[in-house]
């Protein structure tokens, strides 16, 4: 019986071509249509390009057939950057050759990614399931590394907040995901890193995608403004004029009682442009550069929910009114709906300005204004002292400054918590005449946490909370540190449960827009009592947001002069962050007119004794009678303990 070999030089030329031949001209918008079925959201079901009429021109600047080697999409949160993404990843993954890297902002972001994302999109598609079989045991099939069964193509994903992730390595291919909240890390600037693990390869594709953040210094806007900065026009359903549908254009015309009557107007007829147009203006969608002349090399598109049929014209208008007022939401509005960066005011007014404000202002220091319905204080610790700022909170995000002080002493002496102590018992009289005390407090417990723990765990965490404040713009604006450990012991600290991180950042830009508004009726206006000096109104506005160069990359930081305090900026976000655990923002105006009712309505005189109105004088009959002067109600009677007593100075 004769035994057929393999011809082994036949066999290594046969590899050797395979690897050497070029990658084929992968048409990403046709594989998309004919293997990409879409499992999550509104519209499941295989790729529908009537749906996402304006990812066709992105998909084709993504294959080999177009010059440009890098594309950036900036959007709207929900609007299907991840499925452009999906499908360049994909695509390639079946098709391409060479190596792929996949980036996201931190390592955690990669390996959920991997494990939930990609692992259901390799399952889904036929085209990838056999050459990408998941075996646990299988090296090519690590959670960070996917090696296609011919070899031909690896898949790398990596986080941008590891620079030896971003080393030692050369891709073909990349996505840089959410690339706005990639932060610096220990060796400089991810972006430039990521960048140049494609420079030894002359058609490289680099994807980045992103919803906008801050600007100044937001990653995926600087991108957009570099490259072809082509955006989304629609012809008018009635003139054909084509436009760009922008949100100040429908804003201009919202009615606020009739969300679900929100339009846009034609910039040329006039004429409404509702909800029902949309398909019809969309079937006939082109994309035109702002900046053709970077085409070549970096094209740049720009889309917005008003375009996505995944978000209704009248949901667009109520997310707008829920967050109107409230300068965090409106970030948030502005980043993932409308599209758009959140451009920082990164400056306090002039403090004088806020000085001759408190001067000319209808209340005292330590009263309690008209408006101010909740109260809330904000405790800050230093080495030798205490300092808490007092701050009420109404209706339209507007706050009132009522009183700040200083407790002498460390946290850790018995008599700085028993003061302390005191002062969340406090009360103080509103203009109704009610004595209120603080709703609750937030103390700051990044420094001397145990300490801060020793005098938090006394009272109820309804009542007090820690805190700690982040100036990074990408972190959450409120959430709770759901694992605090012992660094030796490795075990859950007891004060977890009621720590919260707060965005100190992004805080202080909209506390700054709210003290540059000077009518009182404006939403988030900024109100003071008389009695403040100045040393206060510097410490408000002791900070501002500077450029700095770090690695060569410019950051944007905040800053203050070495010699100037801050602790009255920083005691400020710490009612505020106390206010947002409340529940201050987006709470119903119904519960707002019961906290008027309660709060706010006078106290009735008390009805005098038998004896007294015996013994009042009578009216003569000829005269009517005279009024009678109310009894003011009894004060009400002192806390045992003692009360603050704040000085004329409390900064000396």
């Amino acid at each position: 019986m004769g035994i057929n070999l393999a011809n082994a030089e036949r066999l290594a030329m046969l590899a050797m071509a395979s690897a050497i031949e070029p990658s084929p001209l992968i048409d990403y918008l046709g594989w998309a249509v004919d293997n990409v079925v879409i499992e999550e959201g509104s519209f499941r079901g295989p790729y529908n390009r009537g749906r996402f009429p304006y990812f066709d021109e992105i998909l084709r600047a993504l294959s080999p057939a177009d010059p440009c080697r890098f594309v950036t999409l900036l959007g709207s949160a929900q609007v299907g950057k991840t499925t452009i993404a999906n499908v360049f990843t994909c695509g390639t993954m079946a098709l391409g050759k060479g190596t792929f890297l996949y980036a996201h902002p931190t390592e955690d972001n990669a390996s959920r990614w991997s494990k939930i994302k990609l692992a259901s999109m390799t399952r889904a598609m036929p085209a990838l399931r056999a050459d990408f079989p998941q075996r646990s045991r299988d090296g090519a099939d690590a959670v960070l590394f996917k090696e296609r069964r011919d070899g031909n193509f690896r898949l790398l994903i990596f986080g941008a907040n590891s620079p030896a992730s971003l080393s030692q390595v050369t891709v073909d291919f990349q996505v840089q995901d959410d690339l706005a909240k990639w932060d610096l890390n220990a060796a400089g600037d991810p972006e430039s890193q990521a960048d140049n693990r494609s420079r030894a390869v002359e058609f490289a594709k680099v994807l980045k995608i992103s919803t906008p953040l801050v600007m100044p210094g937001c990653r995926i806007t600087k991108n957009f403004e570099a490259g072809s900065q082509e955006y989304p026009y629609v012809p008018c359903p009635h003139c054909d004029h084509y436009q760009v549908l922008e949100w100040e254009n429908m804003l201009a015309s919202l009615d606020p009682e009739k969300p679900e009557a929100a339009c846009f107007s034609c910039v040329a007829c006039g004429v409404t442009i509702e909800e029902h147009h949309r398909p019809q203006m969309l079937a006939r969608f082109e994309w035109r550069a702002h900046n053709a002349r970077a085409k070549r090399e970096h094209r740049s598109f720009w889309i917005w929910s008003a375009y996505s049929y995944l978000q209704s014209f009248e949901r667009i208008a109520r997310e707008y009114l829920k967050y109107k007022g409230d300068q965090a939401g409106e970030k948030t509005f502005a980043n993932d709906t409308t599209g758009k960066p959140y451009h920082a005011l990164g400056e306090a007014p002039p403090w004088e300005k806020l000085r001759d404000r408190a001067a000319a202002s209808s209340y005292p220091r330590g009263k309690i204004p008209p408006g101010a319905l909740l109260i809330f204080l904000g405790i800050d610790c230093q080495g030798d002292r205490v300092e808490w700022h007092l701050v009420g909170f109404g209706r339209n995000y507007r706050r009132f400054v009522v009183d700040y002080g200083i407790v002498r002493g460390h946290i850790s002496e018995k008599g700085a918590q028993e003061t302390l102590g005191a002062l969340l018992q406090q009360t103080w009289l509103n203009a109704s005449g009610h004595a209120l005390s603080a709703d609750m407090a937030a103390i700051d417990g990044n420094a001397w946490t145990e300490d801060v723990w020793s005098f938090a765990k006394k009272f109820p965490r309804s009542k007090l909370i820690m805190v700690r404040g982040s100036n990074r713009d990408e972190a959450p604006r409120f959430i709770r540190v759901r694992r605090e450990t012992n660094e030796k012991t490795g075990k859950l600290l007891r004060y977890a449960s009621r720590f919260y991180n707060f965005n100190a950042s992004i805080m202080k830009m909209g506390f700054y827009r709210d003290l540059a508004k000077d009518d009182p009726l404006a939403d988030g206006y900024v109100s003071f009592p008389q009695g403040l000096d100045d040393e206060y109104f510097r410490q408000l506005t002791a900070e501002r947001r500077t450029p700095e160069k770090r690695h060569g990359f410019t950051v944007y930081r905040w800053t203050k002069d070495a010699a100037q305090a801050n602790e009255a900026l920083d005691t400020m976000n710490q009612a505020e962050a106390a206010s947002i655990r409340f529940g201050v923002r987006g709470m119903p105006d119904q519960v707002w007119t019961n906290y008027e009712l309660e709060r706010e309505t006078a106290i009735a005189p008390m009805q005098g004794d038998l004896e007294d109105l015996l013994t009042a004088p009578q009216a003569s009959p000829a005269a009517p009678a005279a009024a009678v002067p109310a009894k003011r109600p009894a004060p009400a009677p002192k806390p045992a303990a003692p009360r603050i007593i704040v000085s004329d100075d409390p900064y000396l």
